[in-house]
């Protein structure tokens, strides 16, 4: 499912095929579910040339010329991909000609995606992107932005990191790739984390982002849920293989009607206690002053 990285890695290839070129035409099917709202003349007036494309969350903000704009959110399955002209290409709802003849095609096998045409002027405003948390690419996320996004959560932590109103762009897979690699428990409440745990958290957030970045660096995408997509996460989708840092079993829960896989040794549902120091011997203490 696309999350922050993967709406991201769209971004930027929308900048990369359209660098230099002109939408001469957008098709679309006619009472497509995509377009939900809007007129098939709506949908077909995005032409002209992609002045920019942005992105908050898991939305795509398109700017073209004309003062024209359109929100695109992915979705479930949805993603574009750049083909040769005459090219079949399956489950095609929107296509943006291009003048070399390529088209980009906005592919959605469940319809769940959503291209919405409206006034460029009128993006950050939209409905769904104006109550947007923070984004940890777009806005920067450090300890103090997060600590402010979680406080107030009476949520589990993982369930508060999917929040799109606290945090904008993590989703199931990426929210339990962070809490592994920062080793907290994702029933945890916000509330328990430590200022080092949420130092921890914020690194592993960005960690997470970066690593899937890398590994979904391609010419074209392949979510991993597809037929045949190789599984990169850490612990996402393991349940029941050895954890990559101690090698106990992966675990799996339900939370807010989502899988969350976990490592219920790395990750322990309490905060680990300080370790209290030592006491020394009477002994060791006198040969401490005989020494000093």
């Amino acid at each position: 499912m696309p999350e922050l990285p993967e709406v991201e890695f769209a971004r930027r290839s929308l900048v990369a095929w359209t660098r230099g070129r002109t939408i001469v035409r957008t098709e679309a099917e006619p009472g497509a579910r995509t377009f939900r709202g809007s007129t098939l003349a709506d949908v077909e007036a995005l032409r002209g040339r992609l002045l920019s494309a942005e992105r908050k969350g898991k939305f795509l903000l398109l700017t073209f010329e004309g003062g024209r704009g359109a929100v695109a959110h992915l979705g479930m399955t949805g993603k574009f991909v750049l083909r040769p002209a005459g090219t079949p290409t399956r489950w095609s709802r929107a296509r943006f000609v291009l003048d070399t003849g390529e088209r980009i095609h906005f592919q959605d096998p469940r319809t769940f995606g959503l291209v919405e045409p409206m006034p460029a002027e009128a993006l950050s405003t939209h409905r769904s992107v104006a109550r947007l948390g923070v984004d940890p690419l777009v806005d920067g996320l450090d300890v103090a932005a997060l600590s402010a996004a979680l406080t107030g959560s009476r949520q589990a932590l993982k369930v508060a990191l999917m929040d799109q109103a606290r945090v904008a762009g993590l989703g199931n897979i990426h929210a339990a790739e962070a809490l592994f690699r920062a080793r907290l428990h994702p029933a945890r409440a916000p509330a328990s984390l430590s200022h080092r745990e949420l130092t921890a958290l914020t690194r592993a957030v960005h960690a997470t982002i970066a690593f899937a970045l890398k590994v979904e660096a391609s010419d074209e995408i392949q979510y991993v849920e597809e037929p045949g997509a190789v599984n990169p996460f850490l612990v996402y989708g393991r349940a029941g293989e050895p954890c990559p840092r101690c090698r106990a079993p992966i675990a799996r829960i339900v939370q807010a009607g989502r899988s969350t896989f976990f490592c219920p040794t790395c990750q322990p549902t309490a905060r680990p206690r300080p370790s209290a120091p030592r006491r020394r011997s009477k002994t060791a203490a006198r040969r401490g002053r005989k020494r000093a």
